[in-house]
């Protein structure tokens, strides 16, 4: 390369280090909503929903939104190696009691991994984790889990509730159904827009 066309070459790769990093921050910065309530009605991609606390929001779903059925399913079908979702609350021990315990598919192994409050209630947390063991135990089923930072026991008492998710479409979405939406992106025009919603399939309510 000449002494010239490097010259040259330099202002551009920093022009362009420069935009990807303020696109970069942009991204960043884009707050997010989680929202939790049921349907009150759908309007094209845009959902009217009334919310665990009360109030009325609107989300605009995207045009290639994902869809996902929450389903009930058991605790047998938890085994070593499950991708698991535990929305628990701390006990003195240093264990997390298990509120409600959510299967990935396979296909969404590693989303969102490890461990952090959540607002399903008071104190509780989510961790997100591969199941490493899963003993039963005098209170449920003891089970250790394992993310890239760290581990934790769980104990899953008999009532919880156990889910997973199934792919499927708008026809879920329909007035009367429960949902969750984990990151619904708040727009610079104060709109809301989701490009995934997770619906309770036969009046189940998402119990994470």
């Amino acid at each position: 390369m000449s002494v010239q066309r490097a010259t040259f070459t330099r202002p551009l790769i920093a022009v362009a280090m420069v935009a990807a990093s303020t696109l970069y921050a942009l991204a960043q910065q884009t707050p997010t909503v989680r929202i939790r309530g049921t349907i009150e009605s759908v309007d094209g991609n845009t959902l009217a929903i009334k919310t665990r606390e009360g109030t009325d929001v609107k989300v605009n779903m995207t045009d290639n939104v994902a869809v996902f059925a929450v389903v009930k399913t058991s605790l047998s079908e938890i085994k070593d190696g499950s991708y698991i979702g535990v929305t628990g609350v701390p006990e003195p021990d240093g264990t997390q009691k298990a509120i409600a315990v959510h299967i990935f598919p396979e296909n969404q192994r590693g989303a969102a991994e490890g461990f952090r409050p959540w607002d399903a209630r008071a104190n509780s947390t989510m961790t997100n984790a591969t199941v490493a063991q899963t003993v039963k135990g005098t209170d449920g089923q003891n089970i250790t889990v394992k993310y890239k930072d760290g581990e934790k026991k769980v104990v899953v008492p008999p009532d919880t509730p156990i889910v997973t998710f199934i792919a499927s479409d708008k026809s879920e979405v329909k007035p009367g159904a429960k949902l969750i939406i984990f990151g619904a992106a708040k727009k610079e025009d104060g709109t809301l827009e989701a490009n995934r919603v997770n619906v309770g399939r036969d009046g189940i309510t998402p119990p994470m």
